[in-house]
């Protein structure tokens, strides 16, 4: 009776740290909140809710995505850092937003140092 209650809790034990490394997997990379509030306004990706799921739109021209349910954000992540490696620059203090053509659209102060971290692990800028 020893083992199988050894055995029970052991199957127990494993199944909750699966399902933990699971979420940690599952869940996206963390952003510094003012920042990239600030950026997503001018990136060309939105997620759309639809009955049937979530769905990433290219504002651009209008092409979807849809991507697994588990798959969406990490997608959208995915798409924000390719955006951002071509459209983002840091000068000085200052993260410059261009265009598509390499216009200037905006400037954004960067007030941290904690700012600046996230831009450099996340767009790696």
């Amino acid at each position: 009776m020893n083992i199988k209650k050894g055995l029970l809790f052991g199957v127990i034990f494993a199944a909750i740290v699966l399902g933990f490394l699971a979420m940690q997997r599952a869940t996206p990379d963390s952003k510094n909140e003012r920042m990239y509030k600030e950026i997503k306004v001018y990136s060309p990706y939105m997620i759309e809710k639809r009955i049937g799921g979530l769905t990433i739109i290219d504002k651009r021209d209008g092409t979807k995505e849809k991507p697994s349910a588990a798959e969406v954000l990490h997608r959208l992540d995915e798409l924000d850092k390719t955006w951002g490696k071509k459209h983002l620059r840091v000068e000085k203090s200052d993260l410059i937003i261009l265009g598509e053509n390499n216009q200037t659209v905006v400037k954004i102060f960067i007030e941290t140092k904690e700012e600046r971290a996230f831009l450099h692990n996340f767009y790696g800028l």
